[in-house]
Formats: C-alpha cells, sequence, structure tokens
C-alpha cells in the first residue's frame, strides 16, 4: 500500500503545477491560491521545498513586489517545465524569422 503522505505530496504537486500551466506565479501567488483550495492542517510549511524538489517545475527568476512586508527581499517566480519549453519554442521561432 502507498504511503499516504506521499500521495498527499503527489497530488499536491499536479495541483500546483496545473496551476503553473497557466502562466509563471511567485511564492506569495502560489502559496495564497493554496491557502484558498486546500485545508490549513494540510497546507505545507514551506512550499518552496516543494517546488525545489518537483523536476516538472522550475525557477525562472525572481520578482520584487512593494506592497510586501519586506519589499527588499526578492520572491522566486516559478512555471511547469511544460510551459518554459513551449515559450522556449516560441522564442527560437521568433528569433529565425
Amino acid at each position: 500500500m502507498e504511503d499516504e503522505t506521499e500521495m498527499d505530496s503527489q497530488n499536491l504537486r499536479e495541483l500546483i503545477r496545473n496551476y503553473l500551466s497557466e502562466r509563471p506565479r511567485n511564492t506569495i501567488e502560489i502559496s495564497t491560491w493554496l491557502s484558498r483550495r486546500i485545508d490549513p492542517q494540510n497546507r505545507p510549511a514551506d512550499i518552496t521545498n516543494i517546488l525545489e524538489s518537483d523536476e516538472q517545475i522550475m525557477r525562472i527568476g525572481t520578482v520584487r513586489k512593494s506592497g510586501m512586508r519586506r519589499s527588499d527581499s526578492p520572491v522566486s517566480e516559478w512555471a511547469s517545465s511544460d510551459w518554459v519549453k513551449h515559450h522556449e519554442r516560441n522564442q527560437s521561432e521568433r528569433k529565425e524569422s
């Protein structure tokens, strides 16, 4: 039988991948979005660890958001690997034109 914790982690990763397939999001956006969809008791304490450990999610940069409490701290921006591949393909097609 599969470990329930592993299954929950897999479901969470899949949920995040689907959310990121639309467009890149920063860590705060992802965390806020998850908080509206997941019971607070099941919400992960460190979303960054989950994002970093998923091979299908990529850190594509950092953003600075005004209005954040610590606006000096950059926040990571994340995308699904499928989104990145699709947009890399579009960029190379533009360069060839």
